[in-house]
């Protein structure tokens, strides 16, 4: 017979007490939400569930961008930003050299149409050349509502340009929202994006990540450097390039999702690349099974 007393079951938790730490005064607020979160928990395998999640952060993300961009040129409108916007570009012109400005209008190029253009054309064509139809036309629908609704902001806001100092390189059409910015976010964006997904090394997809976002940063400071923009301008134009950007993503990833389920042959090939410690199991997996199975060479007819 064994001594060991049996360990004594522990004592019920009276339910009143689970509940009485507070939760503040919107206890049936956080309710709602802590329901909903396990909800999403429960059914989040399930497949249209999945699709949705997509559709609806990028439909959060193009929402949240839009009134973000909408708060920002209502206060444009209203020349909230002008104090801030000139004693910027003062600052800017007040520290120009031959030798940074000559760098900077070399780099400027990188975000005017028919540099963008180019980009997204070989691009385009490499991703429908190697079957990755759907992130190519993703691409080609991003660049298409980014020229066509940055055109129309434009015209709606009709902001001139700065005139704190003399231009350094050409520019036409009116300042808000700066069509470099807009272009650079969402065309070097979705191409570093869909790059980083075909990687399958952690340090290659954080490496042109970093990268993209260092062009488009520098393209968008070349703009304020030249004195052909405001800072909001370029503001907005990353805000609503991100808000347009992201959607178009997150659709990606949704129309990706139903491709597999429909025709799974045909989007092989778009489905992110696997990270490196996967690939690097069934690489070894696929080393070892030719040893154990050691190939039968036939002795030459003499």
């Amino acid at each position: 017979m064994s001594d060991v007393n049996p360990r004594p079951a522990p004592a019920p938790v009276d339910g009143a007490e689970r509940r009485h730490a507070r939760r503040g005064h919107l206890t049936a607020l956080w309710n709602l939400v802590f329901r909903v979160l396990r909800q999403l928990g429960v059914h989040a395998g399930k497949f249209y569930v999945t699709v949705g999640i997509f559709l609806v952060a990028g439909a959060v993300v193009a929402v949240a961008g839009t009134l973000a961009f909408a708060e920002l040129g209502e206060h444009v409108r209203e020349g909230a930003t002008q104090r801030f916007d000139v004693a910027i570009l003062r600052w800017l012109g007040a520290h120009q050299t031959p030798s940074l400005t000559t760098a900077m209008v070399e780099l400027t190029p990188l975000g005017t149409g028919l540099v963008v253009l180019t980009v997204v054309g070989v691009a385009a064509a490499f991703l429908w050349h190697t079957t990755h139809k759907h992130s190519a036309r993703l691409l080609l629908a991003a660049t298409a509502g980014s020229i066509l609704l940055n055109n129309v902001l434009k015209l709606y806001f009709h902001r001139p340009r700065p005139d704190v100092f003399d231009w350094g390189t050409h520019a036409a059409s009116s300042s808000f929202p700066s069509g470099h910015a807009m272009s650079a976010t969402v065309v070097y964006g979705t191409v570093g994006y869909l790059l980083a997904r075909l990687q399958k090394h952690g340090w290659a997809r954080a490496l042109t990540l970093t990268i993209t976002t260092l062009l488009i940063l520098l393209i968008c400071l070349t703009r304020l450097y030249l004195g052909v923009h405001y800072p909001s301008d370029v503001i907005a134009g990353i805000v609503i390039g991100l808000a347009w950007s992201g959607f178009c993503m997150a659709t990606l990833e949704a129309s990706l999702l139903l491709a597999r389920r429909r025709a799974p042959a045909s989007v092989a090939e778009e489905a992110p690349t696997p990270k490196e410690h996967a690939t690097s199991a069934t690489s070894g997996a696929a080393a070892a099974a030719p040893a154990a199975a050691p190939a039968q060479v036939s002795s030459p007819t003499l």
